[in-house]
């Protein structure tokens, strides 16, 4: 079991950037493959980026390709998403998760085993 816990949302102006942090704890990150969703207000939540465990390997929707960055710490057990250039259409509640299959970069919401509470992201315009 691994629990994870969002944090570094808030409320920024277009242009800006914000880096959420999700921190684990019950098992080590290194046994996952890392993914972040969100959730805008209305809308199903949907895939934004994951990371693999080892290799480092990563994938992004292609609103956030060249704007979003994912990464990891497996020391400090925590995996990152800076968000640069944030737009209005970002808003969302923004998820990291974790999935048992550290070796496999997967975009489906089932595919993912744990979950944390979620974070606020508001771009205003």
């Amino acid at each position: 079991q691994v629990q994870l816990v969002e944090s570094g949302g808030g409320l920024v102006q277009a242009g800006d950037s914000l880096r959420l942090s999700c921190a684990a704890s019950g098992r080590t990150l290194n046994s996952y493959t890392m993914g972040w969703f969100r959730q805008a207000p209305g809308k199903e939540r949907e895939f934004v980026a994951a990371i693999t465990a080892s290799t480092m390997t990563t994938r992004y929707t292609d609103s956030v390709k060249g704007r979003f960055s994912i990464s990891r710490d497996n020391v400090r057990n925590t995996v990152y998403l800076q968000m640069n250039s944030l737009k209005p259409e970002d808003t969302a509640v923004y998820y990291c998760a974790a999935d048992a299959d550290k070796f496999i970069l997967r975009v489906g919401l089932n595919e993912y085993d744990y979950w944390g509470q979620g974070t606020q992201v508001t771009v205003s315009s």
